[in-house]
């Protein structure tokens, strides 16, 4: 059993959460807890922000907090300790710096059925593999 573990989801994609989720609450049976975190990314260049309102990433990410404890409150049984947690940026970089912060047991991350071009993982979910210092679980989805 892992006492805390880091679940990585897209909650704007139900399918590609169902199998991680599933195996973060398998992990957790036994009074573990889940941190889920969900990656907003960046807007990348300087340049492309200055064509959003003042405050427009402040209050994107307010509203995906919201999103993700309703997610939550909708996913995960009642009973199973679980803490929310938004991070911006880069996918597979937020979700190492998250797992390091809050010190997780294991990561539960998600991976897509690949195409020729990702070989065995999605990018994100091999970059995680690759650079935590955690266990991780993949989950296909």
């Amino acid at each position: 059993m892992a006492k805390t573990i880091l679940l990585a989801v897209d909650i704007n994609n139900e399918e590609t959460s169902k199998a991680p989720l599933a195996a973060a609450l398998d992990l957790a049976h036994d009074g573990g807890v889940i941190h889920v975190v969900c990656v907003v990314p960046d807007f990348g260049l300087p340049q492309v922000s200055g064509f959003f309102p003042e405050g427009y990433e402040q209050k994107m990410l307010h509203k995906f907090g919201e999103a993700l404890a309703a997610w939550i409150q909708t996913h995960v049984p009642k009973g199973i300790e679980t803490h929310p947690h938004v991070a911006h940026g880069t996918i597979y970089d937020e979700v190492v710096k998250a797992a390091d912060k809050l010190n997780v047991d294991v990561i539960v991350i998600g991976s897509h059925r690949p195409v020729l071009k990702d070989y065995l993982l999605g990018p994100n979910a091999a970059r995680v593999v690759r650079h935590a210092r955690q266990s991780v679980y993949v989950a296909r989805s």
